[in-house]
């Protein structure tokens, strides 16, 4: 396949205008948001461009089919609330450029995907799950953001485009291509990095309830102070999760809001989001056991209510070993002794493909590890190593 990388760099900064922060090369394009919408319907455009014809499913994922039988490569577009330029938008111009690459040498049927809602505004990977039937599209629909919107809601602006739901048996697999979001590659100096597996994630919202009263009237051992209880909650958390922790266990408490929010009013409510990540479903299991010791003791000690919503999650998987391979055979070629097999510990809609078809993952190295932030970067040769690996694994396929 005759790749041209420079049409596949401007594609990446054209997307990247979707939403362009001002600050680096940051982007803010949240799922649904009009400037999402706008981005999905240029990829169209470009996918339409290229030869390969669009598809859009009532979620929101966009597809850029070549034939009835091909294999899949994509990733997705929308963005954390301050993210980064290449989070997921790199997967999806990768496999736009691989496909039309394909289509204009005569090369093997190639198509692209650009899943919804990956970053987690209403669930958690909510496009590929509901397209993998990891969770129905009903369900989906009572899903709300943290501003309350349904997304329902949200996607009934693009329901007169939408149509059914493809079939997994179109495709002989699936490949997505990411930057690491970490920082090894960049420590190590590889180019390259095949994917061994994804880890297991859980995650829930708490609310706190005590009892707002006045900050300067109040004694303090009378005190149902819900941030307080939130703190603590935290520091027990920290402890225990530690306690059966390995050095890859990742857990993190965020999204916390306080009400009233004010200086002189002691806190009624704080709610806020608990997620935790691992490689074993048994440890997943065990924090979240955990958790619910953890809010009896608040609830016991600081005299206030505490409300865990559902846990949600995803079960780590493993990626398929013919497909490793030849990212692993294609690596070694075309960087020879740059490459290496890591875990990711991020989550992505590889998670769920690999449910329903054979899947793998390939990375490049994020500059410094950051990523879901606006100085997000990767070097422009390292884009480029990726994307050429990336191909001729799928021509090999």
């Amino acid at each position: 396949m005759a790749l041209n990388p420079d049409r596949f760099l401007d594609d990446l900064h054209r997307l990247r205008s979707f939403g362009a922060s001002g600050v680096d090369k940051g982007v803010v394009r949240p799922a649904f948001s009009a400037v999402d919408i706008a981005a999905r319907r240029w990829l169209a455009s470009r996918m339409n461009e290229a030869g390969l014809k669009t598809h859009l499913d009532p979620i929101g994922n966009l597809f850029g089919l070549n034939g009835e039988k091909s294999l899949l490569i994509g990733s997705h577009s929308d963005s954390q609330p301050e993210g980064g330029w290449l989070d997921g938008a790199l997967g999806v111009v990768a496999g736009l450029e691989i496909a039309r690459a394909a289509k204009e040498t005569g090369g093997p049927p190639v198509s692209v995907v650009n899943f919804q809602d990956e970053e987690g505004r209403f669930g958690i990977l909510t496009g590929s799950d509901v397209w993998t039937g990891q969770i129905s599209l009903a369900k989906a629909d009572m899903l709300t953001d943290t501003d309350g919107v349904l997304l329902g809601a949200a996607r009934s602006r693009m329901s007169g485009r939408a149509r059914e739901f493809l079939p997994h048996d179109m495709f002989t697999g699936f490949i997505e291509m990411h930057i690491e979001q970490g920082p090894g590659m960049d420590v190590s100096g590889d180019q390259i990095g095949v994917v061994s597996d994804i880890v297991g994630i859980r995650e829930t919202r708490i609310k706190i309830t005590g009892r707002q009263n006045h900050a300067g009237t109040t004694p303090m051992a009378l005190r149902q102070d819900a941030f307080q209880a939130l703190s603590d909650f935290n520091q027990r958390i920290n402890q225990r999760f530690a306690e059966v922790a390995n050095p890859a266990t990742v857990w993190t408490l965020g999204h916390a809001e306080l009400s009233p929010n004010a200086s002189s009013v002691v806190p009624g409510t704080a709610r806020f989001s608990l997620q935790w990540r691992d490689g074993d479903p048994a440890r997943l299991d065990a924090m979240e056991t955990i958790m619910w010791e953890v809010a009896a003791e608040i609830i016991r000690d600081r005299n206030v209510k505490v409300q865990l919503g559902e846990v949600g999650g995803i079960e780590p998987s493993a990626m398929d070993p013919r497909l490793k391979s030849a990212l692993r055979d294609a690596a070694e070629d075309l960087a020879p002794g740059k490459w290496l097999d890591l875990p990711s510990g991020a989550l992505h809609d590889a998670a769920n493909v690999s449910r329903v078809m054979p899947t793998a993952m390939l990375f490049v190295p994020s500059i410094g590890g950051i990523s879901h932030a606006f100085d997000e970067d990767t070097k422009e040769a390292d884009l480029v190593k990726g994307l050429e690996v990336l191909a001729q694994a799928a021509f090999s396929l």
